[in-house]
């Protein structure tokens, strides 16, 4: 695609319920925030499967790997491929897609202050959680704060 072009194909929602979705191992900014969308906003009953590549089970989704379909594309990370495809017009999510991919690209692209904490926040989390379930779990947490917070006056 394009540089900064989005994906044109709508995503199937209904299709998506209750499946199973795969990531690498030790996931950090863009798995675990694109866990987060699937889980919150495009299938509640997600089921997650951390694998490497040559490692995935044949019936789940992929995500966040090389050639995938929810991956990076053009100069998007896979949130923001996932958010787009969703058709999820909700403007906090718009901004969670600008801090995640610049946490995740440090491309400049976006002037998002709280990627950089973000980064170092999840960054600790995974050196003090070692199981990539547990971290997953208080991943949502995480992101559900910042989710909350999106659009508060300081």
């Amino acid at each position: 695609p394009k540089r900064g072009a989005r994906p044109a194909a709508r995503l199937d929602l209904e299709a998506l319920h209750g499946r199973r979705w795969a990531t690498r191992p030790r996931p950090h900014v863009d798995r675990l925030a694109s866990a987060w969308l699937i889980k919150r906003f495009l299938d509640p009953a997600a089921e997650f499967v951390f694998a490497p590549p040559d490692e995935v089970p044949g019936d789940v989704i992929p995500f966040d790997m090389a050639g995938v379909e929810f991956g990076h594309h053009g100069d998007h990370c896979t949130f923001e491929t996932l958010f787009y495809r969703s058709g999820v017009g909700d403007r906090r999510l718009a901004i969670m897609a600008e801090i995640v991919h610049e946490a995740d690209l440090r491309d400049g692209k976006f002037s998002r202050e709280e990627a950089r904490g973000l980064d170092l926040v999840l960054r600790g989390l995974l050196a003090a959680v070692k199981d990539d379930h547990e971290a997953l779990a208080q991943g949502l947490i995480l992101f559900d704060g910042l989710y909350s917070t999106i659009g508060e006056r300081r």
